[in-house]
């Protein structure tokens, strides 16, 4: 027999109704969009870890931002859907404009589809310099979202009716390997970048936790925000305030405690998700209130929320003693790097 030459189907059409909004966990650990709702034209450079990350935006239209990123939350949504009920994915996909829109409570007026134009543009040619790999880390190679946007269709006024993506391999490996997680629909209706990337890592990093907390300088690293730590945190508390008057956050509670913003999930999502099976391997570590005390002693000048996410990020296994473990990945810390900068 010959061999089998086309794993692939040809091109996936979605058509799905009412996928579940489902993300890759790469683009929602790290910040590879732009939070600028402005045309931008810099280049970004971000590490964290082992990780490294160099994007150089579009030419003509910027760099790919954080509400470009709902085109590919509606594909993978239809792609995990389409793998969940046995069907072949691939990484060719056709789309409907109207229902992408729909789907993203966006306004389906000629504005948006010139707007969604423009969105594939800096999605296709927003280039990704990193050494993230769908199995971690690797060597150091180029990627982008998508490689590929043709209009199939569009009607007499120039508004787009379909259109065929190339979406890049790494993202179609996200879907095969199952390493996404699930978003609130009330996702695509925050209005502020900042907002959406706050839920994006507290989605990724509190999970069904009580309480995940980090301080506000490297939360600031990981949203990829330009502001000053000023504004940031001026930013930041404007959304805790709003958070707490109207609860308009999706499944978590956001309060800023001096420089530490504090992230609980609401009573309504551990409902849902309570009883699932976890993802995150320091889901069940839990650190006392005097460990946080013995880590400052240990590594005196450092933030130890800062420090607590740089040790979840490094263990492999749940220690047998969390307290210990902690205490010790600060005091080695401080030995390496002495006093913060």
């Amino acid at each position: 027999m010959l061999p089998q030459r086309h794993t692939e189907p040809d091109l996936f059409v979605c058509d799905i109704l009412d996928a579940t909004p489902k993300s890759d966990r790469a683009s929602m650990e790290h910040p590879l969009f732009s939070l600028s709702v402005k045309k931008d034209l810099a280049a970004f450079e971000y590490e964290q870890g082992n990780v490294k990350v160099k994007i150089t935006p579009a030419a003509e239209e910027g760099r790919a931002n954080v509400f470009d990123r709902d085109i590919l939350i509606y594909v993978l949504s239809q792609l995990m859907a389409a793998k969940n009920e046995g069907q072949e994915i691939g990484r060719r996909v056709r789309i409907s404009a109207h229902d992408l829109l729909k789907a993203t409570n966006r306004h389906t007026t000629g504005q948006a589809y010139a707007t969604l134009r423009r969105a594939l543009t800096r999605l296709q040619f927003t280039q990704i310099e990193t050494n993230i790999h769908d199995h971690g880390l690797g060597e150091w190679r180029s990627i982008s979202f998508i490689t590929d946007a043709r209009i199939v269709k569009e009607d007499s006024t120039g508004r787009l009716l379909s259109v065929e993506l190339e979406m890049g391999d790494w993202l179609v490996k996200a879907i095969e390997n199952k390493n996404v997680l699930t978003l609130n629909k009330a996702y695509f209706q925050l209005r502020k970048p900042l907002e959406r990337r706050l839920y994006e890592l507290a989605r990724k990093h509190c999970g069904k936790q009580d309480v995940w907390r980090i301080g506000l300088d490297k939360l600031q690293h990981k949203t990829g925000s330009t502001s000053t730590a000023k504004e940031f945190k001026r930013l930041v508390k404007a959304i805790c305030r709003a958070d707490e008057a109207q609860s308009h956050m999706p499944d978590y509670r956001f309060r800023l405690l001096h420089d530490v913003l504090e992230i609980t999930p609401k009573p309504e999502f551990l409902e849902i998700y309570g009883d699932s099976p976890s993802f995150a391997s320091d889901v069940s570590v839990r650190l006392s209130s005097d460990a946080y005390d013995q880590a400052r002693k240990a590594a005196p000048t450092w933030d130890v929320y800062a420090l607590e996410q740089e040790w979840r990020m490094w263990m492999n296994d749940p220690p047998r003693h969390p307290d210990a473990a902690f205490i010790g990945f600060c005091r080695k810390w401080y030995e390496r790097k002495g006093k913060a900068p």
